[in-house]
């Protein structure tokens, strides 16, 4: 196989590629003085499975176009088969009409990335599975909760531990980590009685004397899981720690969970951490590398991806 990557996440791309084994492709991805992107494949990849390590994260576009192109120089170069791994899939949040006159730009996204030339994409933890069907083609949504729950075990006593769903849209997700760990469920509901108002928080279940571990996909500005947190600690929890698969952490979202009581924010490198993640006291990331790796190889030896996660 051959390991592509562009700048999104290169730690990332070569943490995968030493779980592998397998060295990574040097591919220049530079940039004229006018930003336009210009990409050169520098070994022979012609007949070979290649894999494309990029994040669609800040900057977005930057990073999408660079996955394009890098889509493309493959496809000109004859390799066999190509997979667009996304360990963080940028727009995905724009996955439907939010009102009129909107677009579905998740959808617009899949469609491009399928037309460069793609013939195969690996992601984790979409923010809506059903975006996997606005790719033409096969798609393998990994989930980060094995390498969550093997942290969580390790760091903190189960018997007075309940998993909390920051809004009702996450509850699935959080019903699947409190199986996985034999914990207890609770819900924030969040809801704004008139416009102009702040949110009114309330708290589904038991949560008073209990350690509370948040989970989400998707932490950017903050704002909620921080309320949240407030809110369950307003309802005598013990404490208050979150889990969230992608560390956006856009504006002065680092600054907003320095300055919380929150216990611990833990986020995986699906991002590449910036400096002031990596300086925050209460900010730790853990690495999914071991887990995007075994995926890759188990679609370059067509083995079953999904088995990772019984």
């Amino acid at each position: 196989m051959k390991l592509v990557c562009g700048n999104s996440n290169r730690r990332l791309a070569e943490d995968i590629a030493a779980y592998l084994e397998v060295p990574m492709t040097s591919c220049l991805v530079r940039r004229f003085a006018d930003q336009e992107i210009f990409v050169e494949v520098q070994e022979n990849v012609r007949g070979e499975d290649a894999f494309i390590i990029q994040s669609t994260s800040y900057p977005a576009n930057d990073h999408l176009m660079e996955l394009l192109i890098i889509t493309d120089a493959l496809k000109r170069s004859s390799a066999k088969r190509i997979t667009a791994v996304l360990p963080y899939f940028g727009y995905a949040r724009q996955d439907r009409r939010s009102s009129g006159r909107t677009p579905i730009s998740a959808k617009l996204v899949a469609n491009m990335i399928t037309q460069a030339g793609v013939d195969r994409v690996l992601t984790l933890d979409l923010h809506a599975g059903q975006i996997q069907g606005f790719f033409d083609i096969p798609t393998d949504n990994l989930y980060g909760a094995p390498v969550m729950t093997r942290d969580i075990k390790e760091r903190y006593p189960l018997d007075n531990t309940v998993v909390v769903s920051p809004d009702v849209g996450g509850v699935v997700r959080a019903r699947a980590l409190a199986k996985r760990i034999d914990a207890q469920l609770a819900i924030v509901d969040k809801r704004r009685e008139r416009p102009g108002e702040s949110e009114v928080m309330n708290v589904i279940g038991t949560v008073e004397g209990r350690s509370c571990i948040l989970v989400d996909d998707i932490i950017d500005s903050g704002g909620t899981l921080v309320n949240a947190a407030e809110a369950l600690l307003a309802r005598g929890a013990k404490d208050v720690t979150a889990y969230i698969t992608h560390g956006v952490l856009s504006g002065g979202a680092v600054a907003r969970i320095s300055a919380s009581k929150l216990k611990e924010l833990v986020i995986t490198d699906s991002i590449q951490p910036t400096e002031a993640v990596k300086a925050a006291p209460n900010i730790r990331v853990i690495s999914i590398a071991p887990l995007i790796g075994e995926a890759i190889a188990r679609t370059a030896q067509e083995k079953s991806v999904s088995s990772l996660f019984d």
